[in-house]
């Protein structure tokens, strides 16, 4: 499985302090992504500009000749092999890979060395991403390793996935941080790429399940913070036979702006707008998901 980072002393994702592993591959596209790098489910070729010194040991090394030096900096073409030349010979590091193959051996041995703060915490592990349970066999061989080592198991995910999968993978975790982005199946295709029926289907599987989990709405303003759309959600989850009832409402900020740079992208294309939500904006929001029987947590 390819794991692209290893996040150790995480207060944010769960209980406790964690280690929380990201898994490559993702089905969503979210135009406010905190994490891009995600998306494909194989290694990729990260460029910082910032730090490159235009040497050209990159483009000299390369077997496949698919880089060059622009005025923009390093340019990849698409006939790289992803071989990693270039990212051993760049003397700046700016040129780097990004995800790596790891054995459940190695992954447990990282995993170990946190064992004990973990334990004294509360803590334990969280599968986050890209989108775990787009790898289901893989993630439900994780969790049964990490639950036969004693770990509290945490599964971060959108679920969009078969409802075979979710509860599959619902059934091998303690917790399930599950996101909910717009409650208009249209206006979520247009945002994030794929129609919410699915992930509104599978929420009510868990609640009906009583599989416990968080609800967390990463709150944009001029995408979901208007009072419809947190009207509309905080009429779904009042609904659902859910003891916890404890929503995270985490606030944009555009951290993943760098990260497209990195990949060549372009962030919000269609220059899409989107803003941190204000203090009013956050007040509103809580009071209306209040109101409606739910716990709110800025944050987490």
């Amino acid at each position: 499985m390819y794991i692209f980072d290893i996040k150790r002393y995480a207060i944010n994702d769960g209980p406790g302090i964690r280690t929380t592993l990201f898994l490559k591959g993702c089905p969503l596209r979210c135009v406010w992504c905190h994490n891009p790098e995600g998306w494909t489910p194989r290694q990729q070729v990260l460029y910082k500009k910032s730090k490159c010194i235009g040497c050209r040991t990159c483009v000299e090394a390369c077997p496949q000749h698919a880089l060059e030096l622009s005025p923009d900096g390093i340019r990849m073409a698409e006939n790289c092999t992803l071989c990693g030349m270039c990212t051993e010979v760049c003397p700046t590091t700016a040129l780097e890979m990004c995800g790596g193959e790891y054995t459940m051996e190695e992954l447990m041995e990282e995993v170990e060395k946190e064992r004990t703060i973990m334990e004294d915490s509360g803590g334990g592990v969280t599968l986050c991403g890209g989108e775990p349970l787009m790898h289901r066999d893989h993630t439900l061989e994780l969790l049964r390793e990490l639950g036969r080592r004693g770990f509290h198991r945490t599964v971060d995910t959108t679920l969009y996935a078969s409802q075979e999968t979710v509860m599959k993978v619902a059934g091998e975790c303690e917790l399930m941080l599950v996101d909910i982005k717009l409650m208009d199946s249209e206006k979520h295709r247009r945002y994030t790429g794929v129609p919410n029926e699915q992930i509104l289907q599978n929420i009510c599987h868990i609640a009906e399940a009583d599989k416990d989990f968080f609800i967390r709405i990463p709150l944009i303003e001029g995408i979901n913070a208007d009072e419809e759309n947190i009207e509309a959600t905080a009429c779904f989850l009042e609904k659902l036979p859910w003891q916890r009832k404890t929503v995270n409402l985490l606030p944009y900020h555009d951290v993943g702006k760098d990260k497209h740079c990195r990949m060549w992208n372009t962030y919000n294309p269609e220059s899409i707008p989107m803003d941190t939500p204000s203090e009013e904006t956050l007040k509103r929001c809580t009071a209306q998901l209040e109101r409606h029987g739910l716990q709110v947590v800025i944050g987490g």
